[in-house]
């Protein structure tokens, strides 16, 4: 051992690696494990240890904890782990002294050089060199670095803002900015996230999602693009190795370790512009995969608590997720795992929601089985830290789980998929739509007025990260994903989208018209609509992936936001951020709570009452004010390619309107703040596949 460290018995918590004193206390958990070695690195990019440090099992062990002290140990040195113990795949234990692991509560990772194609676990060597002295499980090993923040926060608080006011834009931190049209000085980057913050402020959204930050092997994929043998990446970053440490990659690597406060910039600057941060987390599963993968972290150091496992064979994984394994997620230890995950990245890097990947899973058992009141999720609902947290579920998994609208507790948001279906559907112009359109429009209540006379359980969305992106919805009436090698089977067959007569791009005006008009449709149909709305990031600007509804392996210009395209359509981005606009103006389109009983009537083109089984594809609505601050509103919906004559109730001709939304009309008039008064004495011809917004004279005093 470096005669330079001097290692004590350490205590048990926190987990993970803490500055004390003059050094710094190591931590971690594995209860079949029989020996551990710490592994201490001077220099962060070190090949092999420069001390390795076996704990004794009868001192430096409490219960399953694993711990001791280090003296002379810094901040940007760097440490991994060895254990051994029973291998016995059958019996779910998998350790390997050969392997050197990650500490599961690492708050950084370096020497990340050795991420390669296929997860592999050794990197090979350097070209030009020879290190026959150094096994291959040595060499190149990301390893874990010890950080001390010392950030400057400036005062800065959670911005709690109400799901009322919310309005959220999911992006990719990579994808956002790497394009050189971005002109940014940090391309790809958390900092590259700061200089867009002026067009996050422009458009009126109040919080960005973003897709997994988290660190992860971007070249673990083995395929290729088969028709430009360009090598594919994990892209999306759905395949986490560090649960507690931001992307290395999202960092401008100035020094290692930089992304922690690069991070905590970008979050410290998006609340100052008035933007909260959510995001992505991926607890499902892990990098780890299958039995076949990878040893990075829990495998090694206790692979039966951490994974759910077959239980004829536990040498295999039950897969609920496509991904290889299942994150045991209610057993005790792992729950506590988690909430403590959730805890550091509020706590400590200052996050204000988190939007949680195939979320079903989190209510599995230890057999799979979704149960009633699952304890990892009622600890995360009734977390006093987390109470003022937003809570967002992707309420399906891929073991056949879709809980849209019964996902377990009052606390969580979902991910409305029920929303964007029958959108879209009603205004690719599907019969039978009417009040599909008109349940979704006022909040889902028949996915979630069971569990409280709220709204806010719903986060609608028309496009996410996982689809066609808005300009690829009108475009395409397929998907077109072979250049992600699985011979077009990836990604989702039904998609209710339509192509308007040609399949993709076109030069043809008359196509390119209807297709602007049902973008305008969508997002204007989302931005009306009770609960909390979501918006996919490039759509403000009409971004394609050119058909791929599954773009997750293209880290190119598939998924790259093209920035010319916000010149180009310049238009269209002054209808959206219009849109947005409009309702914050009149809250009564954002309230929390359901409508009630006359607040809000239905009719027919004819004026009459709708019949809701009808097959009709057309339908109005008045929102009546609830006081003198508010404004009634009139909106009508045609989804027939031809036009429609609306007769409007006589309950509507006592009141003044006028016109602010007309989905048909070129810019700058189909959204004007100070619309011109209509005559709604005589009938309104609504043009085909159009959606008109009316607002009704203030209320008397």
């Amino acid at each position: 051992m470096n005669n330079s460290f001097i290692s004590e018995i350490g205590v048990p918590y926190p987990p993970g690696a803490h500055p004390i004193a003059d050094g710094f206390n190591f931590s971690v958990f594995s209860r079949h494990g029989t020996r551990v070695w710490l592994l201490l690195y001077t220099q962060p990019d070190a090949e092999s240890p420069d001390a390795t440090i076996e704990l004794d099992a009868q001192t430096n062990r409490t219960g399953d904890m694993w711990h001791v002290y280090v003296r002379n140990v810094r901040a940007g040195q760097a440490y991994a782990f060895r254990v051994d113990g029973p291998h016995h795949p059958e019996a779910g234990h998998r350790y390997d002294i050969r392997k050197t692991l990650l500490d599961p509560f690492a708050t950084a990772l370096t020497g990340n050089s050795w991420w390669r194609p296929g997860g592999s676990e050794t990197a090979g060597r350097k070209k030009g060199r020879h290190r026959s002295k150094l096994t291959e499980h040595e060499r190149w090993r990301a390893k874990c670095l010890l950080h001390e923040s010392k950030f400057d926060w400036q005062h800065d608080r959670p911005l709690k803002y109400t799901w009322s006011k919310t309005v959220i834009y999911e992006t990719h931190v990579r994808g956002l900015t790497i394009d050189p049209s971005a002109m940014v000085t940090h391309p790809g980057t958390f900092l590259g996230v700061i200089e867009k913050i002026p067009h996050f402020q422009e458009l009126g959204v109040t919080a960005v999602e973003l897709m997994p930050v988290h660190e992860f092997n971007p070249l673990e994929l083995t395929r290729k693009n088969p028709e430009t043998a360009e090598q594919l990446r994990n892209y999306w970053g759905y395949s986490t190795i560090g649960f507690f440490a931001p992307s290395a990659g999202y960092g401008t690597q100035q020094s290692p370790g930089c992304q922690i406060d690069e991070f905590k910039t970008m979050v410290r600057d998006l609340h100052k512009a008035g933007i909260e941060v959510i995001l992505d987390v991926v607890f499902n599963h892990t990098a780890e995969g299958n039995e076949k993968g990878p040893t990075l972290h829990f495998r090694g150091f206790d692979n039966s608590i951490a994974y759910l496992l077959d239980e004829a064979n536990r040498r295999h994984y039950k897969n609920f997720t496509g991904c290889g394994n299942t994150v045991n997620c209610n057993h005790p230890v792992v729950r506590n795992y988690i909430l403590h995950c959730l805890h550091y990245w509020v706590l400590e890097m200052h996050v204000d929601g988190f939007r949680f990947d195939l979320a079903s899973v989190l209510g599995r058992d230890v057999e799979g089985n979704l149960i009633p009141n699952p304890p990892l999720l009622e600890s995360i609902a009734e977390d006093p830290v987390m109470r003022d947290v937003k809570m967002i579920a992707e309420a399906w998994d891929a073991g056949g789980a879709y809980q849209v609208g019964s996902f377990p507790g009052t606390r969580w948001s979902e991910w409305n998929g029920h929303f964007r279906d029958d959108v879209r559907r009603f205004w690719r112009g599907d019969a039978g739509m009417l009040g599909a359109l008109a349940t979704r429009l006022c909040g889902s209540a028949d996915l979630y007025k069971h569990k409280s006379e709220m709204t806010v359980n719903s986060i609608n969305f028309v496009t996410c990260h996982d689809g066609f992106t808005l300009q690829d919805l009108v475009s395409y009436q397929t998907k077109h994903n072979f250049d992600n090698g699985e011979d077009n089977r990836d990604g989702a067959d039904y998609n209710f989208s339509a192509n308007h007569g040609v399949e993709g791009p076109t030069d043809e005006e008359t196509i390119n018209f209807v297709r602007r008009r049902q973008c305008k449709n969508l997002i204007a149909t989302l931005l009306v609509s009770r609960s909390v709305p979501m918006v996919l990031g490039g759509d403000e600007f009409l971004r394609t992936q050119a058909g791929n509804n599954n773009a997750y392996c293209q880290d190119n210009k598939v998924s790259w936001y093209d920035w010319k395209l916000l010149s180009d359509n310049q238009e269209f981005f002054r209808f959206v951020k219009g849109m947005i606009n409009f309702r914050s103006r009149h809250p009564i389109l954002s309230s929390e709570r359901f409508y009630k009983v006359g607040e809000i009537e239905w009719f027919a083109p004819a004026g009459a009452h709708l019949k809701w089984e009808a097959h009709e594809k057309a339908l109005g609505c008045h929102v009546r004010s609830r006081t003198t601050e508010e404004q009634d509103l009139c909106l009508l919906f045609n989804a027939y390619a031809d036009h429609v004559s609306f007769h409007l109730p006589h309950s509507l001709q006592a009141k003044a309107w006028s016109l602010a939304v007309n989905t048909a009309a070129p810019s700058p008039f189909d959204i004007n703040d100070a619309g011109p008064l209509i005559n709604i004495a005589q009938p309104l011809r609504l043009e085909g596949r159009s959606l008109l917004i009316m607002v009704g004279a203030r209320s008397a005093e």
